[in-house]
């Protein structure tokens, strides 16, 4: 891994060496000008040495634009590609609200701090607009499981794409109950997206960084039967009207 102190230090000489070059570049054009306005006409100056120096100058140049680039190449190894690419196909826990909506299928894991008596559970799609509210009947502490099958609050079908999910609870004096929304799912991919690594995890592309937890895929068993970790989460499945209503409007 990258130290961060010393890619700071070297940004920063990097930097200080092309304010210089800039300021020397300026010295040196203004210098010239002075030499070629105050020679003699009949001594004139050898261009050879000062060529000599643009060529110089220039190379100088050349060097700090190559040290900007390998500094580029040196924060994209750092900043976790080389090693998000051993994360896929593990199932890995994020913090992310966002989850992907394909085949009328999308699913997210909330958690609440403590027991409330209200709480409220909306899609929002990527422009922010709310397509779908419910109201989970366990409303426990812990882990929950929310599977939403793309039905709208007008029992439309929502088209596939990234969705993000927002949990308001209340207890039962009116109190706000903490919450918090957890990504989780197998990672299918690693990309860089404009200068950060990213992670494919249930069709939503989430920074690496936000990662929590990494653990071995669920393994399936003859017969079909998978074997996971056990969260002890209920599922709240916006299929099943005993454990998700529609929230009162």
């Amino acid at each position: 891994m990258v130290d961060a102190v010393s890619s700071s230090n070297a940004a920063a000489a990097s930097g200080t060496g092309r304010a210089r070059l800039a300021e020397n570049f300026d010295t040196f054009l203004s210098l010239l000008t002075t030499q070629l306005k105050n020679q003699d006409p009949l001594a004139p100056m050898d261009s050879t040495q000062f060529t000599q120096q643009l060529v110089q100058m220039t190379g100088v140049e050349q060097q700090l634009l190559t040290n900007d680039l390998l500094e580029k190449l040196v924060a994209n190894t750092g900043s976790g590609i080389s090693t998000a690419v051993s994360l896929i196909g593990k199932e890995v826990r994020a913090d992310s609200d966002q989850a992907a909506l394909s085949g009328g299928k999308a699913e997210w894991v909330y958690k609440l701090d403590r027991a409330a008596t209200d709480v409220k559970v909306e899609v929002l799609d990527s422009k922010g607009r709310v397509v779908q509210t419910l109201a989970p009947t366990d409303n426990t502490a812990g882990e929950h499981t929310f599977k939403w099958n793309g039905k709208t609050a007008n029992g439309s079908s929502a088209p596939d794409g990234v969705y993000s999910l927002r949990v308001t609870a209340k207890d039962s004096g009116g109190a706000t109950v903490p919450t918090g929304i957890i990504a989780q799912g197998i990672v299918t991919g690693v990309q860089q997206v404009d200068g950060k690594t990213v992670v494919t995890i249930n069709g939503a592309q989430i920074p690496w960084e936000k990662i929590t937890l990494i653990r071995q895929a669920p393994t399936s068993e003859p017969g079909g039967a998978t074997t996971a970790s056990n969260n002890n989460s209920a599922t709240n499945n916006s299929d099943d009207e005993e454990t998700s209503t529609p929230a009162a409007a």
